[in-house]
């Protein structure tokens, strides 16, 4: 193909491109309206009493367990993967050794390494119900994750604050213009498909206990999302974490709680 037609074909691949996004896009805004029409606990950005999540109170009860086992982890903070490094399609909000994870489970799929070197965590992880996605977010000082929407109102988010800066005021998530400050033993429940920041304007590291759970729906709200998070199993978007988290684990030396 001489240069002119391949020039012709890059023009007209453009609008094609355009189209398929505005598509996608319409077709993401639709279906989370449908997950909204269908829950019957509503779509707050933050939900103002997340005890109405049962398994918040067996967390927050074991959260000083939770913290021991990740003063383990910390121990050998430079063994922790950055989070693109595990997901590249974070690559745009995780930046350097800014933002690390330690990872429990990928939609669904048990990391069995992690869970064995903290145990206590990991039976608490194993009991939630509906569970996908579970890892310490170890966050870096002075360190800005920029706005970002998550895909699917299939899924609630959780924090449960484990290592917070003693300048709460400073370090906060906004979703859809709340703000909130992490407290050390306390879960906080989010929908993250509203737009949403993180700063951590301070001296010290943050880490939380990162959590995605299904959002509890109605039965054609189930059945969707249940076809939904099938589907989303089967794209690079699972496949690429598993298969980094794989290689990681080959190349880094095992260990376990009783180590020294």
């Amino acid at each position: 193909m001489n240069d002119v037609a391949m020039t012709d074909a890059k023009t007209e691949s453009k609008p094609r491109r355009k189209l398929l996004q505005r598509l996608v896009k319409h077709g993401v805004r639709a279906l989370n309206d449908f997950q909204g029409r269908h829950s019957p606990i509503g779509i707050p950005p933050i939900f103002p009493e997340p005890r109405v999540f049962p398994f918040t109170v067996p967390l927050e009860d074991a959260w000083q367990s939770i913290r021991s086992e990740l003063d383990e982890v910390l121990k050998r903070r430079e063994d922790v993967p950055s989070f693109h490094q595990i997901s590249p399609d974070q690559a745009r909000i995780s930046k350097g050794d800014n933002w690390k994870t330690y990872t429990f489970y990928v939609m669904g799929h048990r990391v069995d390494d992690n869970c064995a070197s903290s145990p206590e965590t990991a039976a608490l992880l194993d009991r939630l119900p509906g569970l996908q996605n579970a890892f310490f977010s170890i966050l870096a000082p002075r360190y800005h994750i920029p706005a970002h929407c998550g895909p699917s109102r299939a899924l609630l988010r959780a924090h449960l604050g484990l290592k917070v800066p003693q300048d709460r005021d400073n370090c906060w998530i906004r979703v859809h213009g709340q703000y909130h400050h992490w407290q050390e033993g306390r879960v906080v429940v989010l929908d993250d498909t509203y737009e949403h920041e993180v700063r951590n304007d301070t001296d010290e590291e943050r880490v939380v206990l990162f959590l995605d759970f299904d959002r509890p729906m109605d039965l054609p709200g189930r059945i969707v999302d249940g076809l939904l998070l099938r589907a989303m199993g089967a794209t690079a978007f699972v496949r690429d974490p598993l298969r980094n988290l794989e290689a990681w684990r080959a190349g880094r030396p095992q260990r376990t709680p009783h180590d020294g």
